[in-house]
């Protein structure tokens, strides 16, 4: 016994215990980060279970090197007769206890930051005004508290993934909000079909992993349909919703999600997802035949330059293949893409890259903070490139911080504007009432195609109740019982949708819009800037996509 107990002494004396403490506390560290890092760059899930295997692996090779080292050291620079070997000793012991204590301290940081909004998910309850504080600004409708709730029987769980604080900027925030106001609006109107909606809203931060458990309780709380947000979650969700029948309305307009049986060698079946808008290939191509129709308005004979710009992420490179074959068809010269990330960055090198190649035309991926950035960077450099922009990589609020710089600019417009006097407005603008009952807000056209998007639920849900019990399947047989479909109410907002069994590209016009920016914007909101004459937003080309079957998914 005295020998295990003697060398239990010599591994405290030496730190052992220490050093192992601290690389246990560093790996888990390592774990959360390496975990964040993963789902941001979407790496394969391997590359996390290889990390975890090197740490375990590493941490008997860590003691023995402490045991080694700290013995080396003692014997180096200890005289047993100097009291001061034994100070030294203690004084190397207490930094590394204040080191295991930093590290420590870092950890439950991390962990706080990254899993706590996750773990508290909003209170659900038979009202949609029943949510948790992310809803916050939805619930401030005095009229809202006036709705008794109902018997649990009387309303249907619709689940809501939102990205209020993530990396997709304001955007994602106004079709998060429009998808909450006009939830409330349709429960204070009388709900669906005799029920009111119980919407759960529930904070993504566009990650994948925070989705994921969501859509697990869900399925234990018979959810009728989910409002969903984000390319990479739709994907990691597509299968899921399929095996589950529940409708999955998107935000994320992949063309992935549009082949309903799948199609060959292109893309596998999304039964279950429907998004109101064009395809992003779709709206890219759009912006391709806009291009050259603007090539030829200017007298040019000579082919013109396309180049594919964003990052490398599902959401930007889900129209880059199918876009930059569509250019070529069309007669472009087509460039190697140019990689810009999601998140604001210096965008010099890109910008550089854009005048050494001369191109004419580039297409912006990414989302709205990402763009504004690069056309503020790229202005500076005197670029001259004729940037057009996908359907969520601009907007007025773009337009706003980018300044002069937005100026020219083209986009996919999938619905009007807020200043538009379709009939539909009154609709929308009572709707954004719920949570702005002064009116003071100005909505953008992301808000508004959130609008949208619930309306043709709840007009399938009505349908579906006309046939029976409103379940997935019955909803998604409804998505198919009308043509040139526009919610009754947003008359003039929504464009005319028609999907079916074979094929939900619901939408294949493509609205081009031009941004007009003149003088300093920074100091302005969107709305004093609108009525001053000072950003403005016309319509420049409407491209009617055809429906050519290699074109399903793809």
């Amino acid at each position: 016994m005295s020998q295990p107990s003697n060398l239990f002494a010599q591994m405290r004396q030496r730190n052992v215990f220490r050093i192992g403490t601290m690389y246990i506390v560093g790996a888990w560290l390592l774990l959360q980060f390496g975990e964040v890092m993963i789902e941001i760059m979407e790496l394969p899930m391997w590359i996390g279970r290889a990390l975890v295997v090197l740490l375990a692996l590493g941490f008997p090779f860590v003691l023995i090197l402490a045991w080694v080292f700290d013995h080396a050291t003692q014997e180096a620079n200890t005289d047993h007769n100097d009291p001061s070997g034994t100070d030294l000793r203690i004084k190397a012991s207490r930094r590394i206890d204040t080191a295991i204590i930093v590290v420590l301290a870092l950890a439950l940081g991390t962990t706080f930051l990254f899993y706590d909004r996750a773990d508290r998910e909003p209170v659900s309850g038979p009202l949609t005004t029943e949510l948790s504080t992310l809803q916050s600004e939805a619930l401030s409708s005095p009229n809202s508290a006036q709705i008794s709730p109902p018997k649990e029987s009387d309303y249907l769980l619709i689940g809501n993934l939102v990205d209020f604080t993530g990396a997709t900027g304001k955007g994602s925030q106004a079709w998060g909000q429009a998808i909450i106001d006009a939830s409330n609006w349709i429960n204070e109107h009388g709900g669906v079909a005799g029920k009111l909606f119980d919407l759960d809203t529930i904070e993504t931060s566009y990650l994948v992993r925070r989705a994921l458990p969501a859509y697990e309780k869900w399925l234990t709380q018979d959810v009728v349909a989910i409002q969903g947000y984000g390319t990479n979650i739709g994907m990691a969700l597509k299968d899921k919703v399929a095996q589950n029948q529940i409708p999955y309305f998107s935000s994320a307009y992949a063309a992935s999600f549009s082949a309903p049986e799948g199609n060959p060698g292109i893309a596998a079946p999304a039964p279950y997802n429907f998004f109101y808008g064009p395809t992003y290939s779709d709206g890219c191509r759009g912006l391709v035949e806009w291009a050259k129709k603007d090539w030829q308005r200017q007298g040019r004979s000579d082919k013109p330059t396309y180049v594919h710009m964003g990052d490398s992420h599902p959401y930007p490179n889900s129209p880059k293949a199918a876009c930059e074959s569509y250019a070529q068809e069309l007669g472009f010269d087509v460039a190697a893409p140019i990689i810009f990330s999601l998140i604001p960055d210096d965008f010099t090198p890109q910008c550089r890259r854009l005048k050494e190649l001369d191109i004419e035309y580039a297409f912006l991926a990414n989302l709205d903070k990402s763009v504004a950035s690069i056309l503020t960077q790229c202005a500076q450099l005197s670029v001259s490139t004729q940037f057009m922009a996908n359907i969520w990589g601009f907007d007025e609020n773009v337009m706003r911080e980018a300044g002069q710089a937005a100026h020219d600019v083209v986009w996919v417009m999938g619905a009007t504007h807020w200043n538009s006097s379709a009939p539909g407005m009154y609709t929308v603008r009572q709707i954004s009432g719920m949570s702005d009952p002064e009116q003071s807000k100005y909505r953008s056209v992301h808000y508004i195609r959130g609008v949208c998007s619930m309306f043709f639920l709840k007009e399938a849900i009505e349908v579906a109740a006309q046939q029976g019990p409103i379940t997935g399947t019955a909803i998604k047989s409804a998505m198919y019982q009308k043509s040139d479909w526009v919610p009754a109410g947003l008359e003039g907002v929504c464009r005319p949708a028609t999907w079916s069994a074979s094929d939900h590209r619901g939408v294949t016009e493509v609205l081009v819009y031009r941004a007009s920016v003149r003088g300093e914007t920074r100091d302005q909101t969107v709305d004093e800037l609108f009525a001053s004459g000072q950003i403005s937003m016309a319509h420049a080309f409407t491209a009617n996509i055809p429906r050519r079957p290699e074109w399903l998914g793809y």
